[in-house]
């Protein structure tokens, strides 16, 4: 038997023992932690705003540091994980996905010790994002450099 074949045959396998995703409630859970993530974090510029006389750019600051802070906090206590299995991609807003993206693996690392394990390992999944980021900012300034626009 070629492996063409083999691999096929093993194909079907797996195809036949996979669950069958039910598409509609993922989608619609993933939109309804989303949107609550984002009215949290509309929640908490609005205070800023009304209660504390903030600015938008501070209220916009402190809704970013409190979302990142309570995004790390519960991945740190194990409900973040949680509400990604419930809720899927509505849990990876990107700022508070992003935080849960450095703080799990520092977490799940923390035992090979501070420079091994949560200093290199917290990076595993976000190092990418930060250099590409930046690359991207370095060459979106270069761009409006060479157009004047800066």
């Amino acid at each position: 038997m070629d492996n063409q074949l083999r691999n096929k045959k093993y194909l079907d396998y797996v195809n036949k023992r996979l669950p069958k995703t039910k598409w509609f409630p993922s989608l619609l859970w993933a939109f309804l932690v989303g949107g609550i993530i984002c009215v949290i974090g509309q929640g908490i510029f609005d205070a800023g705003t009304a209660l504390f006389d903030f600015d938008k750019e501070t209220a916009q600051r402190y809704s970013l540091i409190i979302l990142i802070f309570l995004a790390s906090l519960l991945t740190g206590l194990g409900v973040y994980d949680q509400i990604g299995t419930f809720a899927g991609a509505g849990s990876i807003i990107p700022i508070t996905g992003f935080s849960n993206s450095i703080a799990s693996p520092a977490m799940e690392f923390k035992n090979e010790g501070i420079i091994f394990g949560l200093s290199v390992k917290m990076f595993t999944v976000a190092g990418p994002v930060i250099v590409n980021g930046v690359a991207a900012s370095i060459l979106v300034g270069i761009v409006y450099y060479i157009m004047g626009v800066v």
